[in-house]
């Protein structure tokens, strides 16, 4: 919890690289955590590293079975990081696959 704290006072100072270094060291502590995954996704794409943020997302995604809410939401990233990639086709996909997920909500 402590070091979800930092990240987040990282992420609010802007400082994108320490955010993510200490996702991951969370992560060390805690590998099976979906919702570490998408933060650790989310500050790759931060970072311009679109590709990395995709699987990240995905990773997320494995991991995250019964939680329609944040696979929805690591498909909105997955779109995103797809859009930065010029990959029209995929990100649509993504965005579709997010959809169809919070409608079952």
């Amino acid at each position: 919890m402590a070091l979800l704290d930092r990240a987040d006072d990282y992420r609010q100072a802007g400082d994108i690289s320490n955010e993510a270094a200490t996702i991951e060291r969370a992560l060390r502590i805690d590998p099976k955590n979906a919702r570490l995954w998408h933060r650790l996704a989310e500050a790759r794409l931060d970072q311009g590293q679109a590709q990395q943020a995709e699987q990240l997302a995905l990773k997320s995604n494995a991991l995250s079975a019964g939680n329609t809410r944040l696979q929805a939401s690591n498909w909105q990233l997955v779109a995103r990081a797809r859009w930065s990639m010029d990959d029209s086709t995929g990100a649509r996909t993504a965005e579709k696959r997010a959809r169809e997920l919070l409608d079952r909500n």
